[in-house]
């Protein structure tokens, strides 16, 4: 019987019916192809629901229940009232014009996890950006922006935020490379603006802030920046969330997300404790 009481949002909640449908079938001992077959679909149709890539018609996954031996009317509709929750609009659809298709799936992980870890090298994370200093990163991303679209970009990460403020925040833990806190981004007016939003971040119960300083040398991420997702009650496995120019990559395979895991706790180590960090930041505005 599926689970239909959560708290995590669409995307969240067709992650957990895709691995819910992935378990049924491998239960009922059936191949992606012959799984598409008892419905007369293609195995690519598995596939897709098993990845949570799109919608699921009651009809087709009532059809899909049945050819896994599912029969009983209570479960069924368990399972079509939970792909009916999993369909319905998020709060970030309304900015569809501004928000890239593949930041998405991160709005949704980032909703629903209890538990965010994050390592970030070039900039400050997006959940702990000011006004001017998000304004200022919208105007060197996208020069040629319109003013309603770079006034709209702002807005959606302003209201991204109020996740770290609401009555029931996740655990938030980031390190920052020390380059993020000394790349004057804005000028200085944006940067002694952001820094004294990091300091009151870094007091907070649920935020945990370290830097990890120039004198540290060589460490396992220098690639680029990366965000671990957890959630409630095993629903999921840790997600692993990077970006690039123009996409972004999920990991969410035990063995890769280890790897991430495994080179997060030994920057944690190497980074200066959080009230070191609370002291540099403080030293850096005083130089600002």
């Amino acid at each position: 019987m599926p689970q239909t009481q959560h708290t995590g949002g669409p995307t969240v909640l067709r992650m957990i019916l895709a691995r819910q449908l992935q378990a049924l079938r491998e239960k009922a001992g059936l191949s992606y192809e012959q799984a598409g077959a008892a419905i007369y679909s293609s195995e690519w149709t598995i596939r897709r629901m098993e990845r949570a890539e799109g919608g699921l018609k009651p009809l087709t996954l009532k059809s899909l229940l049945m050819a896994y031996g599912i029969t009983d009317v209570g479960e069924i509709d368990a399972f079509l009232a939970l792909a009916r929750e999993a369909t319905r609009p998020s709060w970030w659809h309304s900015y569809d014009d501004v928000l890239p298709p593949w930041f998405r799936t991160a709005l949704g992980l980032e909703e629903a996890a209890t538990f965010i870890r994050a390592y970030q090298p070039q900039v400050i994370p997006g959940l702990l950006q000011t006004e001017g200093y998000i304004r200022a990163i919208t105007a060197a991303s996208f020069p040629a922006a319109t003013p309603d679209f770079s006034q709209r970009t702002v807005a959606l990460r302003l209201v991204r935020q109020q996740l770290l403020s609401r009555p029931d925040p996740p655990r938030y833990w980031a390190v920052l490379d020390e380059s993020v806190l000394r790349r004057p981004i804005g000028g200085p007016l944006v940067m002694r603006d952001q820094l004294n939003c990091l300091i009151q971040a870094a007091q907070q119960p649920h935020v945990t802030l370290q830097v990890l300083p120039f004198a540290a040398g060589w460490h396992p991420a220098l690639y680029g920046m990366f965000n671990i997702y957890r959630f409630p009650d095993d629903q999921l496995p840790d997600i692993v969330y990077g970006e690039a120019l123009t996409s972004a990559w999920y990991l969410s395979k035990p063995e890769e997300s280890a790897r991430y895991i495994e080179a997060l706790d030994q920057m944690c180590a190497m980074a200066v404790t959080p009230d070191q960090t609370i002291a540099i930041l403080t030293d850096i505005l005083k130089e600002t």
